[in-house]
């Protein structure tokens, strides 16, 4: 029951925290001003109204009972009194007829409480028109005599102050708003830096420690993210250098046994043996260089413009060397911002999976609209739709001799650069690989 209400809310609702800010600052500041323009409306407003008009009423009515029928000179003198005293026009059409028209209202009190007061006052057959002049009210009046044509001014019905109150409402609310909005986004401004920050810093991009500013809770959470900067990368820098010297300290003993292996002569019967251990070293060493790349990552590279088709042009030339048969699809010059050793190595990766599998191996790019995808097919065997997933893990490899590490280090260098990597179907028949990076 809750839900059927809260989403058609949550869909009209600002997603940003500055829309949903200024929201509950605008609302309560609405619904104050409502209550007091109501409050205004309701009893001051109506109140000037209905004495105003009960005034300029009981003067008309005053003025026609004062009429003395068949006397036009005593007429036309007491109508120049009315007009001096109470400015008002008034003048006597024998002729006339009035104009029994429904009128149009105007926004506001004061022609509903002058035709209350004109039928309370004068109780005789009247109509008003409050759009024809903008300076006056003209009101027809049937008396014995005629028409009685009445133009009263409309600064006698209604009071300036109205204007006055609707104005201080709707400044008074526009500059309270305009404030809140500077301050609220002053803010949200040091929240979007800091979360701009941790964004920049997940993708391996060293921009420094953020200065703290906004509200004391913002700054407290900017000097948190700042030491925890720090551990990080004193962690990395540790780690690096222990595996560093794990490396120096395996490849040591490797290389004195290869050496050693080396010296055997090759009319030795032990020639075959040594010949396949030197394979074995071989294999450690290149093992090593696996893990200890995956371990240490690509995270002290810093991310650059780069000319990505010239990057595939090498690494296609790269696996051409290695004897693969490999073409290139690519615009002549697409420049993107990214570390280029992390991304060569993840598609240096890529194609050397699709090597060792197939014979035809094809790299193409699509710039997207807001992503970069190369695409990386072969006509190899493929990888059955159950085993997509885990070969990305560490150490799961398809085939002999394979570290396990190339897919899971390019996922890892792809999604460090925001994007990642999904296999699929290749139209040559065998496997796809899908490498996403944002623009």
């Amino acid at each position: 029951m809750d839900g059927t209400w809260e989403r058609p809310v949550r869909k009209i609702l600002p997603r940003s925290l500055l829309g949903r800010s200024l929201l509950i600052i605008l609302v309560p500041l609405i619904a104050i001003q409502a209550v007091a323009l109501l409050i205004f409306y309701g009893s001051h407003l109506d109140l000037i109204s209905r004495r105003l008009s009960g005034a300029v009423a009981g003067e008309i009515a005053q003025t026609i009972q004062l009429l003395r029928p068949g006397d036009p000179q005593q007429q036309a003198a007491l109508l120049r009194l009315a007009q001096r005293d109470f400015d008002m026009q008034m003048h006597i059409d024998p002729t006339g007829r009035l104009d029994e028209r429904q009128r149009a209202n105007i926004l506001g009190p004061m022609d509903d409480e002058l035709g209350v007061a004109m039928r309370q006052r004068v109780a005789l057959p009247f109509t008003m028109d409050w759009r024809s002049d903008p300076q006056s009210v003209l009101i027809d009046i049937k008396i014995p005599e005629g028409v009685l044509h009445v133009e009263a001014p409309r600064k006698r019905l209604y009071t300036s102050m109205i204007y006055v109150y609707v104005v201080w409402l709707g400044g008074s609310s526009v500059l309270l708003f305009s404030i809140a909005a500077l301050f609220m986004r002053n803010q949200v401004r040091a929240i979007r830096r800091l979360a701009a920050a941790a964004e920049a810093f997940g993708l391996g991009r060293d921009t420094g420690p953020i200065r703290p500013e906004g509200a004391v809770e913002v700054r407290r959470a900017a000097a948190a993210f700042n030491r925890m900067q720090e551990r990080i990368r004193r962690f990395l820098s540790q780690r690096t250098e222990m595996l560093a010297g794990v490396s120096h300290d395996l490849r040591t003993p490797l290389t004195r046994l290869r050496l050693a292996l080396a010296m055997v002569h090759e009319d030795d019967p032990c020639a075959a043996d040594a010949a396949d251990m030197i394979a074995d070293v071989q294999d450690m060493e290149r093992m090593i260089t696996g893990y200890l790349a995956f371990a240490r990552g690509e995270q002290a590279e810093q991310a650059q413009p780069v000319n990505f088709s010239d990057l595939l042009e090498e690494v296609a030339a790269s696996a051409r060397r290695a004897g693969a048969s490999i073409e290139v699809q690519a615009p002549p010059a697409l420049m993107v911002h990214l570390r280029r050793d992390a991304v060569r190595r993840a598609l240096t990766n890529l194609v050397d999976n699709a090597r060792r599998h197939a014979q035809a191996i094809a790299l193409a790019v699509q710039p997207l609209e807001r992503s970069l995808l190369v695409l990386v097919d072969d006509d190899g065997p493929g990888i059955p739709p159950d085993r997509r997933e885990s070969v990305f893990r560490p150490f799961e490899s398809d085939s002999q001799g394979g570290t396990g590490l190339g897919l899971t280090i390019a996922r890892d260098i792809a999604r460090a650069h925001g994007g990642d990597i999904t296999l699929g179907d290749s139209p040559l028949g065998g496997l796809r690989a899908r490498l996403r990076l944002p623009l």
